[in-house]
């Protein structure tokens, strides 16, 4: 019986897992957006939001408890500096989850993983908005 078992075992030895959610999570915290499958989605999802709670501490400990699970300093230099800073009055929720659809390949159900409140959204949405309407006096022409 699986009884509290609730980590995903993804088809890896547990090392295998463990690197590959790291890399995954320094993609995610580098480019704020990650396409990957939906199993893996939902994991990297709870692992990185424990990650980002960490790093709203700010402090040495914390730092260090992140370094743990994130190799690349970089990485964890833009979430104690950039990311932690920006989730610091949200409880929460700082990532989400977009289901796609499945993989052309394989069949397997496709997810995006960003960043909620990322900047550079904001002006992509308004810059959408901008050209649709441009558009839509064209079109009833």
């Amino acid at each position: 019986m699986r009884h509290g078992k609730k980590i995903a075992k993804l088809g890896r030895t547990a090392p295998h897992r463990k690197a590959m959610l790291s890399n995954m999570m320094a993609s995610l915290f580098i480019n704020e957006r990650v396409t990957t499958t939906q199993t893996r989605a939902k994991e990297l999802k709870r692992t990185a939001e424990r990650v980002l709670t960490c790093a709203k501490k700010g402090d040495l400990h914390a730092r260090r408890q992140v370094l743990r699970v994130i190799a690349d300093k970089q990485v964890v230099a833009k979430l104690f500096d950039e990311l932690g800073p920006r989730y610091k009055s949200r409880n929460g929720g700082y990532t989400r989850v977009i289901k796609l659809g499945p993989r052309r390949g394989d069949g397997a159900f496709m997810s995006i993983v960003e960043l909620v409140d990322r900047p550079g959204v904001a002006a992509e949405e308004a810059q959408q908005a901008e050209t649709a309407a441009e558009e839509a006096p064209k079109a009833e022409e």
